[in-house]
């Protein structure tokens, strides 16, 4: 695997493409109206960083890409799942996601609901397979890690939290709601090569340099709603501030919220320190959050 942090990106993103174009085999079938919808939502490129941190997490520990990349593929499912759900009218209302029209502005908002409900019970499926681990234990843990990030105490309940947010939210109440929405799925991506390896102290710091680096990856998101283009993003920016909602922008401003972003992602770097030169890929895939446009 390259040690340049872009490259290494592209590469994972390419096999974790080909590994949910292989997954999710288009049908001929009755139910091909749910299954194209699955395709389009999951094949529709996007960065794959949580992917990457899944294969990069477990490379750094000896366990094989074989096994790495089921995980990989179903944490895309999930995150694509909650995107599909996130974008619906009854939810933050988008039209727009990846540079495409959403799930349900191409299809309808049912089939949008059924293919996010499908891309969810398939990334079960998928981890509860042999094929992922031979160790039926080791799949047990992937799978109770991953439905608790997922979950009320985890992604869900923070978009619970999120509908019900006001432009009043302070930073404490902003940093909870974000590690639940998008920290606990990164965390859970961070640390999911050391549940495969069976190494309970490397999940426990990936778990830890996961939760900063999602904190610090909405922080951005917040930063980028202000400053970046619709070109870039591939979705509308502005919604937070149409919304009223309170961010870290509206609360610390954009210079606030960088400076916060920084402190966030060294104390993300901390928790590298145990693996040395080995984390060198997660450690610059840190700094990219910083830099980062879309």
């Amino acid at each position: 695997m390259t040690t340049d942090f872009s490259q290494a990106l592209a590469d994972i993103a390419a096999a974790v493409n080909a590994e949910l174009d292989r997954l999710i085999p288009a049908v001929k079938t009755p139910e091909a109206r749910v299954v194209d919808a699955m395709r389009y939502a999951a094949l529709d490129g996007g960065k794959r960083f949580r992917p990457f941190l899944v294969c990069a997490g477990s490379d750094m520990l000896g366990v094989p890409r074989a096994s790495s990349m089921r995980v990989a593929a179903a944490v895309e499912m999930v995150h694509c799942y909650s995107l599909i759900h996130d974008d619906l009218p009854a939810m933050d209302n988008d039209d727009l996601r990846r540079g495409r029209p959403t799930v349900h502005k191409h299809w309808d908002e049912a089939t949008a609901i059924l293919a996010g409900d499908a891309l969810l019970t398939l990334s079960f499926e998928i981890l509860a397979a042999p094929a992922t681990h031979s160790d039926a234990s080791i799949r047990a843990g992937v799978i109770l890690a991953l439905a608790k990030a997922a979950g009320a105490a985890g992604m869900v309940g923070g978009q619970m939290i999120d509908l019900q947010a006001t432009k009043e939210a302070d930073v404490a109440a902003l940093t909870h709601l974000q590690n639940l929405k998008t920290g606990r799925l990164i965390a859970f991506s961070a640390s999911a090569g050391a549940i495969l390896a069976g190494d309970a102290a490397a999940e426990k710091a990936l778990a830890a340099y996961g939760l900063d680096l999602g904190l610090a990856f909405q922080i951005t998101d917040d930063i980028l709603d202000v400053e970046g283009a619709s070109a870039d993003l591939g979705k509308t920016p502005g919604k937070d501030a149409a919304s009223g909602k309170g961010t870290f922008v509206s609360r610390l401003g954009v210079g606030g919220a960088k400076t916060l972003a920084g402190q966030t992602i060294e104390r993300a770097l901390s928790h590298l320190q145990p693996f040395g030169a080995k984390a060198d890929l997660l450690g610059q895939a840190a700094r990219f959050v910083l830099t980062r446009k879309s």
